[in-house]
């Protein structure tokens, strides 16, 4: 038989909320305090990837404890500007409904937009840098027993590991999740997300655009240089006839949608495509589990709002495990991970509920529907006080914060 190898908490999955939430617990729990990454990746496995983030403000602050956001910050774009306009594909012209300008501290953006690949070689790096982690990959939890006192993980190499908490990091088809026999409320969207980087001409100015068409949301994200991310949502069958086309057809497509304002587009990087979901778990914790990230909730992608949820997870159950730890407790309890689900799953139910219900009410060419919409987006436009709520939930700083979203060590 293996040996059991000790730590204090085991995370599933080395994605961006598994890293990022070891990063937390490793670098505020008391001396000693250790964490079990577990991977199926091998470590500092790098992937061509075409999906760019957009990081709130809440989570640059999260980011700036963990210390990894000057490594980051040179290849971010600062979203200064979102513009959002209605209208159908065969429109001349695209009206301006409603825009926001960043009100928050002078010289702080709300949004900032980075490549997957440079976030993900910060974060790679710094977790192996720290010493409170010890990096298990490639490999991967199987499964799992609770005890009143402890939960020992299978891994696919045959190890075993013991501790007082484990963590599923998994992804929206978490295994772990599975296993604890955590249901789940959701649904399959009958669209396709496509996602590509375009250079254009003209620069960008930080100017995000939502372009709300028949399909589903068209967004344009600034990224460095005179390039934009695009995440497209589509009709599923015309997506995946889009997809399959070469890329000469591709990029007239793209052009339908992306219009002429920065002038002459070619692509910039590969184009992936994948399906939608709606996705909250029924619960957010079993026997000495916890869920976080896309294992907890998944949601539809047309305010990039998926991994700032994710890190809202983080700097909770962080703050949570960590007082736990300093006072003695044990960071497995139900008291604990209680009061995480608590704290978190209405506000990733709400979320993962507004985006749901966008979606379905501009992802249509309802004529009276489009009138009502516009004169809707029009009023906001045109009241302060209305667009500043929606400019705060966006950039994370609203609702009862945990200390590391705020930028403030534990």
């Amino acid at each position: 038989m293996a040996e059991t190898k000790i730590y204090d908490v085991i995370i599933a999955g080395g994605g961006f909320v598994g890293m990022s939430l070891a990063l937390a617990l490793g670098g505020a729990a008391p001396k000693g305090f250790r964490v079990a990454l577990v991977d199926a990746e091998p470590a500092e496995s790098t992937k061509s990837d075409a999906r760019a983030l957009a990081l709130s403000a809440a989570s640059k602050g999260l980011l700036s404890v963990l210390g990894i956001w000057p490594a980051l910050a040179g290849n971010a774009e600062a979203i200064t500007t979102i513009e959002i306009t209605d209208s159908s594909l065969d429109a001349k012209r695209r009206p301006h409904l409603l825009g926001f300008d960043d009100d928050l501290k002078p010289g702080e953006s709300g949004a900032y937009m980075i490549e997957n690949e440079d976030f993900i070689r910060g974060l790679s790096s710094a977790v192996l840098r720290a010493p409170a982690i010890e990096m298990l990959a490639p490999d991967s939890v199987t499964s799992f027993a609770a005890t009143p006192f402890a939960i020992e993980a299978r891994l696919a190499s045959g190890g075993r590991l013991g501790a007082k908490l484990l963590i599923a990091a998994d992804g929206k088809r978490s295994r772990l999740r599975e296993r604890a026999g955590i249901k789940c409320v959701g649904w399959s969207y009958p669209q396709l997300g496509i996602v590509t980087t375009v250079a254009h001409a003209k620069p960008h100015h930080g100017k995000a655009v939502q372009h709300f068409l028949p399909g589903g949301p068209f967004a344009m994200l600034p990224l460095k240089g005179n390039r934009c991310s695009i995440v497209w949502t589509e009709d599923k069958t015309m997506g995946e006839a889009i997809m399959a086309s070469d890329e000469s057809v591709f990029l007239a497509e793209l052009a339908k949608r992306f219009g002429t304002r920065l002038c002459e587009i070619a692509l910039a990087g590969p184009r992936q495509s994948f399906p939608l979901d709606f996705q909250v778990a029924r619960s957010f914790v079993g026997e000495r589990l916890a869920l976080v990230g896309d294992a907890a909730h998944a949601v539809h992608p047309l305010a990039g709002q998926g991994l700032n949820i994710g890190l809202r997870d983080v700097a909770a159950l962080t703050e949570i495990v960590v007082e736990g730890a300093r006072l003695g407790m044990d960071v497995g309890a139900s008291a604990l991970l209680e009061r995480y689900e608590r704290w978190r799953r209405f506000d990733s139910a709400f979320s993962a509920t507004v985006m749901d219900g966008l979606n379905r009410l501009f992802s249509n060419d309802n004529a009276p529907l489009r009138a009502l919409r516009d004169l809707g987006l029009g009023i906001v436009d045109n009241a302060p006080r209305l667009k500043r709520a929606p400019v705060r939930e966006a950039a994370g700083v609203s609702g009862t914060l945990p200390r590391l979203l705020k930028g403030e060590r534990l």
